[in-house]
């Protein structure tokens, strides 16, 4: 399996520690999401900028930059609705580099323009990640692209635990990796619940229902769909 994690081009480093303030002030997280950057983040430091300029990729209508931060965590436990605080006040999309005694694990999700207000981005719902691994593992080298919007996209695709059906777009890829996901926690319920069921009637329903899951799962996975 292909990394996703990546060696930035020099110049594109940027390592500029970003004020939590900063992300109340753009996002407006709620008391308890606040409450949570104290609890679980040390500190989080925008690491890259990946633009025109430091990557010599042209920008595109749709990316005309990624970022790459860092958020040191306290422990390895992080509530999703921090990044998506952080990804609210950002305008461009982020690659997250999470860390902790020294390790380090790459969380996105994808992110996109809003087609009504160009100056705002529709942040997706599920984030995807790696498993953590040592800090300082061997980076690869950026993939080979030819704009800024490939680049995201290949990064974002590393992060997928499905591979990209035959010409399969990126959006359509991600809504079918997160069609999979839900159906997986929806099998893992109901094998819950079929394994406590006493009565034999229901406890074949139940199978019944597991049996559908396991083809729709099946075709997920090999792109014959995604609802």
């Amino acid at each position: 399996m292909m990394s996703a994690y990546f060696l930035y081009p020099e110049q594109a480093k940027f390592g500029r520690i970003v004020a939590k303030s900063k992300i109340y002030e753009r996002a407006n997280p709620s008391k308890k999401v606040q409450d949570k950057f104290v609890s679980q983040v040390e500190r989080i430091i925008w690491q890259y900028k990946l633009a025109p300029k430091t990557t010599n990729l042209p920008e595109t209508k749709s990316v005309k930059e990624i970022e790459v931060f860092e958020i040191a965590l306290k422990s390895k436990e992080i509530d999703l609705e921090i990044l998506k605080s952080i990804d609210r006040s950002v305008i461009h999309p982020i690659i997250f580099h999470l860390t902790c005694d020294g390790q380090v694990k790459v969380v996105a999700t994808h992110k996109r323009p809003n087609e009504a207000d160009e100056k705002k981005w529709v942040v997706g719902n599920q984030y995807f990640e790696t498993s953590w691994m040592p800090k300082d593992v061997k980076p690869e080298a950026m993939p080979t692209v030819l704009n800024l919007a490939a680049l995201y996209g290949e990064l974002l695709k590393r992060l997928l635990p499905i591979e990209a059906a035959k010409e399969e777009k990126l959006e359509d890829q991600v809504a079918r990796t997160e069609s999979l996901l839900a159906k997986e926690k929806e099998y893992a319920r109901l094998e819950t619940r079929m394994n406590r069921e006493k009565q034999f009637n229901r406890k074949v329903e139940l199978n019944a229902q597991l049996r559908d899951l396991e083809k729709e799962l099946k075709d997920l996975k090999q792109g014959k769909g995604n609802n």
